[in-house]
């Protein structure tokens, strides 16, 4: 099928723009992540510059996901997801443990992770299964998504990968928010939903308790799961107003902080660039989440709003959840700042998923033939 020129004068611009201005402020912050001071020399990690070979791959899969219309995604949402199943159990088979953790499949001398992949394929069953409801979701449409997403999100967390599990089941959750559930139903989950969390500590693996109990008391273990909390507040707190500079991040250059270009690395940033700083980044992120919401409302059909829905709860459940663990306000669950934190594989789905919205941004207005 040709690809009509007519589509370019309908891309979502500010969208794009705003998504390549994050991946850049990433990637000067992972400049200064990889960085670290021994005297008066600055000795780098090479972290930025495989950032920004994911980065090109990630904008391949976005340029990728514009030449075909976003409905023949519906098609593959079931073998995708089925995929994604297979992948997940060889990982816990045969995946690559690190830090006591299976989460990486090794292909041909690369580490790939599929955990990241469930988080499309759970976009698009997810889309394809609310699509076809008309009406507010009952008991029965509830258990039949539910069922298709809690064995996913139950692979994943066995791992263990709580973070990206939970994301996962936030996605689904947002969506069937958006798309509306019965009363009765959503009377029952607002009483029993608060009641049943509490059941889920002891579910919890020893160092996850730990991390809950330290949010409320990080000085309880300040060198073990306190470390990462006390060390992200100091950097936040020193960046003060106007932040110390760039390169010049105590906290950062002197490997006081962990983890400093993945989960905190948004520390990093506040530590050099302040409370103001990390205002305008913040603006930055409240208008790029605003794109999708504009076009999951602007989409010319029920799939095609879900898909930018879907993609908006993705974004904003991950900015919401990383921001609050490092200022302290939330526990450490291991979920990166999209576009800032460096990760490769989560790099390629954060393309993706921009270029699924472009997609549904594009087609908007239907098109006759001349």
């Amino acid at each position: 099928m040709a690809f009509d020129r007519r589509l370019i004068l309908c891309v979502n611009w500010p969208l794009l723009g705003l998504t390549a201005l994050l991946f850049g402020i990433g990637v000067l912050n992972l400049y200064s992540a990889s960085g670290f001071r021994m005297g008066d020399e600055l000795s780098m990690q090479p972290f930025y510059n495989r950032q920004l070979i994911w980065g090109l791959g990630g904008l391949f899969c976005m340029l990728a996901m514009l030449v075909f219309d976003y409905k023949h995604l519906a098609t593959i949402a079931w073998p995708l997801i089925i995929v994604v199943a297979v992948l997940l159990v060889m990982v816990l088979v045969f995946g690559k443990t690190v830090s006591g953790a299976k989460r990486w499949l090794p292909i041909a001398g690369y580490s790939f992770q599929p955990s990241e992949m469930a988080k499309i394929a759970m976009l698009l069953l997810a889309a394809k299964i609310l699509s076809k409801r008309p009406d507010r979701l009952g008991w029965i449409d509830l258990a039949g998504i539910l069922a298709a997403s809690l064995p996913v999100a139950g692979l994943i967390i066995v791992e263990p990968d709580l973070g990206t599990g939970l994301n996962v089941l936030l996605l689904v959750c947002g969506l069937i928010l958006y798309r509306g559930l019965t009363g009765p139903v959503f009377k029952t989950l607002a009483v029993a939903g608060p009641a049943l969390i509490p059941c889920g500590w002891f579910f919890l693996k020893p160092y996850q308790k730990g991390r809950i109990l330290t949010l409320f008391d990080p000085q309880r273990d300040p060198l073990g799961a306190g470390y990462h909390i006390i060390q992200s507040q100091i950097a936040i707190g020193s960046g003060q107003m106007w932040g110390k500079g760039f390169l010049e991040g105590t906290q950062s250059q002197l490997r006081y902080l962990p983890e400093k270009h993945t989960d905190f690395a948004l520390a990093v940033f506040a530590e050099e660039w302040g409370f103001v700083g990390g205002i305008i980044l913040l603006a930055l992120f409240s208008l790029f989440l605003l794109q999708f919401y504009v076009t999951a409302r602007n989409a010319k059909d029920r799939f095609g709003s879900y898909l930018a829905a879907g993609v908006f709860f993705y974004f904003f459940w991950q900015i919401l959840i990383n921001m609050g663990m490092v200022l302290g306000i939330m526990p450490v669950v291991g979920i990166p700042l999209p576009f800032i934190s460096y990760g490769g594989s989560a790099t390629i789905v954060n393309f993706t998923l921009v270029g699924i919205v472009i997609n549904v941004s594009m087609r908007r207005f239907l098109f006759k033939k001349r």
